[in-house]
């Protein structure tokens, strides 16, 4: 006989398998589809994501969860109280959103994404711009059906979605203290008259040999290539589908191989925590499923950071280095690369700048996103208010376009509230590596042996 437990992990893994195809044709835009097909992938994911949530709206899905959650609560099974607790979360969040609209957003995010790309290679933001105010709107619309929490803005209830709970003011709180101790510890850098030899940095290597470099790396650290690939894209993401099948994606220049390591081991990381969940057994439920964007992002960022910057790793990395790149690394050294690695310079580009004003970028987004789902900040205005946080907040100066406000994929694919959890993910894999450092002796002795 079925419980209602069987039947409600039965609909929500069809849901699931239909939102794996939705990822799949996401991930195929930005890997290899050509440019021409933009249109009809449009009325794709506009098609299916009505279907989605069609399924993931039906009366029969909140009964079950209800009935489900009685029958767990009299057995006392905390794990399953926990699961349907959040599956009922999920429930009721997007039973508040018309198909109408999960369905515009759809198409607006796939040919926002198509536009974003053109603009950034053109570094023409006017051609972006229609597609900017429109996930602008479309995103306060969302915000309005999932409602304001008391005392709140429209911006929290979008940031609910990828870090629960989490509200603008509190991330307020968070990022104040941060980034004062971030812009005294910078001008201490600036000031100590201490300069890094970067030309390993941008020692010119070829595609095809960064390519396997980054790919042994993340065989070393974990990914499973059984169950995942990497590939080429504009920017750098992962891709979870389901059991046996996650892909990350890098992209490189031939003068900065330690870039394009930095984001193959970041979205390693993202990939590592999607294999590591419990899919085949809770695929489609929240058991099988990422808690927040912030833990997510302290895999990757943990990786990328704490493992990927370290001198413990370059001890192994060098000769891997050597190995695949030949006579170009032929004198380097793991001190010289590690302190390649390393450099502290305030940059124009968020995926590519150092450990400590990586952060800074983040509150530059956030307080943007903010002011634009506020009202504050006309979408028009963005590039001139960019540009002058990146002086004040950078030094730098912004000539064009793709370097400043077209840089991110992000905002071309209606992910507002997403850019905070990049700084969370960054506090907690500091975390995590503390306590990671207390609980298994010799930790830096393995990560030398390439373990």
């Amino acid at each position: 006989m079925t419980t209602p437990v069987d039947e409600l992990a039965s609909a929500l893994r069809d849901a699931a398998v239909l939102k794996s195809v939705d990822a799949l044709l996401d991930w195929d835009q930005e890997t290899y589809m050509p440019t021409g097909g933009a249109e009809l992938r449009a009325e794709q994911l506009q098609l299916l994501s009505g279907i989605v949530h069609e399924r993931t709206t039906s009366p029969r899905i909140g009964e079950l969860i209800e009935e489900a959650s009685s029958s767990a609560q009299s057995a006392g099974d905390e794990r399953l109280i926990a699961d349907l607790r959040e599956a009922k979360r999920d429930y009721e969040k997007a039973t508040k959103l018309p198909k109408e609209l999960v369905e515009e957003m759809a198409r607006c995010r796939a040919l926002g994404m198509t536009a974003w790309r053109d603009a950034r290679k053109n570094d023409d933001f006017d051609a972006f711009l229609p597609w900017l105010e429109k996930t602008v709107e479309l995103n306060r619309k969302k915000a309005e059906c999932y409602g304001v929490p008391a005392g709140g803005e429209h911006y929290d209830a979008l940031m609910d979605d990828f870090e629960p709970g989490m509200t603008a003011a509190r991330t307020e709180e968070i990022f104040a203290p941060l980034r004062a101790f971030t812009v005294e510890l910078l001008a201490k850098v600036q000031d100590s008259g201490v300069t890094v030899d970067r030309s390993i940095a941008t020692a010119p290597m070829a595609i095809e040999k960064q390519r396997e470099f980054s790919k042994r790396v993340c065989e070393a650290i974990g990914f499973d290539f059984d169950a995942g690939r990497m590939d080429d894209t504009s920017h750098p993401f992962c891709s979870g589908f389901g059991p046996g099948d996650t892909r990350i994606t890098n992209r490189y220049r031939e003068d900065a191989w330690l870039d394009a390591l930095s984001s193959a081991t970041h979205e390693a990381g993202h990939g590592l925590y999607e294999q590591g969940l419990p899919k085949g057994e809770f695929f489609g439920r929240p058991l099988g499923e990422a808690t927040s964007l912030g833990i997510h992002e302290s895999q990757s960022r943990m990786w990328e950071n704490q493992v990927g910057r370290s001198r413990d790793f370059w001890e192994w990395g060098i000769g891997l280095a050597r190995e695949v790149f030949g006579d170009a690394l032929a004198g380097a050294t793991p001190d010289a690369v590690h302190k390649a690695a390393n450099i502290i310079e305030p940059s124009y580009i968020r995926v590519e700048s150092d450990e400590l004003t990586y952060n800074l970028h983040i509150m530059l987004r956030f307080d943007l996103e903010r002011a634009m789902i506020r009202g504050d900040l006309a979408c028009t205005d963005l590039p001139g208010v960019w540009n002058e946080r990146m002086k004040s907040d950078f030094g730098l100066t912004v000539e064009r376009a793709s370097q400043g406000c077209l840089q991110d994929i992000h905002w071309s694919m209606g992910a507002m509230g997403y850019f905070p959890t990049y700084t969370f993910g960054t506090l907690y894999s500091a975390q995590l590596w503390e306590a990671m450092g207390a609980a298994i002796p010799g930790r830096a002795d393995q990560v030398r042996a390439g373990d």
